[in-house]
This record gives structure tokens, sequence and C-alpha cells, in this order.
């Protein structure tokens, strides 16, 4: 996904439901880029010897790079994996180390549902970063909520803040089970899975991504389908063919560039798998 950002505008409906959103984006910032970009808007935007404070919720998960975040509690490093939480009223700032960058998805969020959810010991710590590594579950959570943003439908708010509870109910239970996971073999499996995520418009060498993991590629697609209930080919040809039906629902761009944006370069070949795995052809729809 390119990266992007957009202020949005809520209505009555969508404060009383109890999560709204502000402000979405993905921004990747290259080694000694200026940071923060000068062009968001008063509120937003911040100079390092400032800071800011906002009046809402902001779920900033690092997927790349890293650096620095400072609260009055503390000064805290930010690494690849890390989501940082910031609350209403906390006096922060952060940026990338400059020989680094980082790319950041963030969701900035309010309403009493946000608030109750907020009281949680995990999200309420005083320690404003949570160290989730690199998980496909989260960034596809702020995925479809950058694409509902992203086209502004109605109702999308009410849709997004669905996935807003999703998000955070995971990294809850992320550091609940802490103790539980995190073995170096499940890594590995979310590890392939983000790069899965993060590879969705080519093709995959898995005897390559086995041996990038440490692992023999017999054992690594052994343990793969025990993890997913898929062969790692499975788990990344139903990727590519769920944003390729995105491409087709919310796009007019052709079949045979959906196909090529989806990593087949045969529009027939695309086709007729699309028709066998999704049970409709891909011009039905486009139809539709």
């Amino acid at each position: 996904m390119q990266d992007f950002y957009k202020y949005l505008t809520t209505n009555q409906e969508d404060k009383e439901w109890g999560i709204s959103f502000n402000v979405v984006g993905l921004a990747t910032v290259k080694a000694g880029e200026i940071y923060p970009w000068p062009d968001h808007p008063t509120g937003y935007y911040f100079q390092w010897d400032k800071g800011r404070i906002l009046s809402e919720y902001q779920i900033n998960y690092i997927t790349e790079g890293q650096g620095i975040l400072e609260t009055k509690t503390g000064k805290f490093k930010v690494h690849t994996g890390t989501i940082m939480l910031i609350k209403p009223g906390m006096w922060h700032r952060y940026k990338p180390d400059i020989k680094t960058g980082w790319t950041e998805h963030y969701i900035g969020i309010e309403g009493d549902i946000v608030d109750r959810l907020f009281r949680n010991p995990i999200l309420n710590s005083r320690i404003p970063i949570i160290e989730c590594g690199l998980k496909e579950s989260f960034l596809d959570c702020y995925y479809k909520i950058f694409e509902l943003a992203q086209k502004e439908r109605p109702g999308f708010q009410l849709i997004s803040s669905g996935i807003a509870i999703r998000l955070l109910g995971s990294v809850v239970s992320l550091v609940k089970n802490r103790h539980f996971k995190g073995t170096p073999l499940e890594i590995a499996m979310e590890d392939a899975k983000f790069i899965m995520r993060e590879n969705v418009e080519r093709e995959l060498d898995f005897k390559k991504l086995a041996s990038s993991l440490n692992l023999g590629y017999s054992y690594f697609r052994k343990m793969f389908k025990k993890h997913t209930g898929v062969s790692p080919g499975q788990y990344h040809l139903h990727l590519r063919l769920m944003r390729a039906k995105e491409l087709l629902l919310s796009t007019d761009i052709p079949i045979k560039q959906v196909a090529f944006e989806t990593g087949f370069e045969s529009t027939h070949y695309f086709s007729r798998l699309y028709k066998k795995k999704m049970g409709i052809p891909p011009s039905e729809v486009r139809k539709k």
C-alpha cells in the first residue's frame, strides 16, 4: 500500500456509536528525512522541542526501522514491531532514528467505547509502548481501516470501529499470552505470514523464504500448515486473490492489470484460478 494520510470528519451518528476516527495514515520515513512533515494541520504537527498533546487516542504501529518516544513518564526506545499508545492529554514526542527512518501505520480515534477499552491495565499502563513484533493480523487491521477510509463510503466509520476493537483486543491478548507464546517457531511463522502479506503483488519462492527463517523447507511447510491449516502456497494465494477481489470491486482498472498487480503473468490463468477458488469469474465480479 502506498503512503497516505487522511483527516476525517465525523457526524453525530459516528460519535454516538462510541468509536469515531479522526485520522488514519501510513508513512515511510527515509533515513535522514525531516520529521514530522510540516504539511500536517495545526493540532497534529509538532516541533520536537515543544512536543504535543492530542485530544484523541492514537495507535501507531512501527513495522520497519527504529526511533524514540518521550512522555512525561520517560524515554522509550521504539523498534520494529512496537506499538505506541498515545492517550488524550498526554504530552509526547516521537521520531525515527535519523540513520534508519521507520514505517508507521497509525489511527486516531475517540469515543466513550475507546475510553472504556483504555481502562484495561495493559492499554492504560504508564509505559506507552508494547513490543508486539511483526504480526500479519495487526497489519491486516490497519490495511482494512485504510481502505475503508480512502473510499469513505456511508457507514465506513461504523465498520472501521469493529476493526479497531479487534486490533486492541489482539494487542491485549498478545500481552496476556506472552508467557505461553513467542517460541522461535511461532515467531518464524508470524514472520512468514507478514512477508507474504507484504508481497501480495508477486509470487514467492517458499524455499528461499524458509531458508531466510533458518528452517528447512519440508519442516517449514509442515509447521506452517499446522499453524494455519493450509500450506504456505495456498495461504499466499488466498491473500493475492483477496487483494484481486478488492481491486475488482473498488477500482475500474482492467482485469489484465488486476492480474498483473497480484502477480499473475497470464490473464487467462488468473481468471481460471479465480473462478476455481472464489466460485465466480473476475468478469462477473466486475459486473456486480
